[in-house]
């Protein structure tokens, strides 16, 4: 399986490395917030406090959207052919799973050089820790992207993420902190996991380490990634997926 995972997982980095144009224009609208919005931001926020938000943004709808691709693979009869191959069904999600890792990884350095050209001033070790804790993030998000690509209409995929994930952005607070929100609001947010996550983002970014939102951010994105993965690999492993 590892093999397999390696030969898919080093064929897909060789084509995302030859679409760079599309590698940067993934994260067009993460950067155009934080050139445009970012200066008005930080007249009463924070750098710190704005490119977490950015980067969870950029995850939702960069990963969010992984599953995409896998419709065309689906509807062209790729797919197919490749589940025929001696391959294991786990390595055909695997390798695509980190190769979408590697587009993340790349987007949200982009963004972060950037940002720090505006004036961000994370510590390394929370900038690593932040990281980290990220690509967690995308992988499970990818995963969780190609089981219900797999699962729902393929011409319904699209539209559905694309509208499931808006929400998602707002009420992870990526703008502004949902402290900030309405009670109801505020309330509502607590749904969702992102939330919990941007928050131990932005306690790293500000040099806050062992604090009680970092413990619940890592633990979220663990029970997160659990359960993404259980789920894309159970919908991989089916006959008729």
């Amino acid at each position: 399986m590892l093999r397999d995972t390696w030969v898919l997982f080093r064929h897909g980095v060789g084509v995302t490395l030859r679409q760079k144009v599309g590698v940067v224009f993934g994260a067009v609208q993460p950067l155009l917030f934080l050139v445009l919005f970012g200066p008005i931001f930080t007249t009463f926020g924070t750098w710190e406090t704005l490119v977490p938000g950015l980067i969870i943004q950029l995850g939702l709808m960069s990963m969010g959207l992984a599953g995409f691709g896998i419709v065309f693979e689906k509807r062209s009869g790729v797919l197919e052919r490749m589940r025929v191959t001696p391959a294991s069904r786990l390595a055909l999600l695997l390798g695509r799973v980190l190769t979408n890792a590697v587009t993340l990884i790349l987007q949200t350095l982009l963004l972060l050089a950037v940002a720090f050209a505006l004036g961000l001033r994370a510590p390394a070790l929370g900038l690593v820790a932040g990281f980290v804790l990220v690509v967690v993030l995308g992988l499970s998000l990818a995963a969780l992207s190609y089981a219900v690509a797999l699962t729902m209409n393929e011409q319904l995929f699209a539209p559905a993420m694309s509208t499931a994930v808006i929400p998602l952005v707002l009420l992870s607070g990526s703008f502004l902190p949902m402290s900030m929100a309405p009670g109801w609001l505020d309330a509502l947010s607590h749904v969702s996991p992102f939330r919990y996550v941007l928050e131990a983002l932005r306690d790293l970014f500000h040099g806050h380490y062992l604090t009680g939102t970092v413990a619940a951010g890592v633990a979220v994105t663990a029970v997160f990634a659990v359960v993404s993965l259980t789920i894309g690999t159970r919908v991989f492993n089916r006959e008729n997926a």
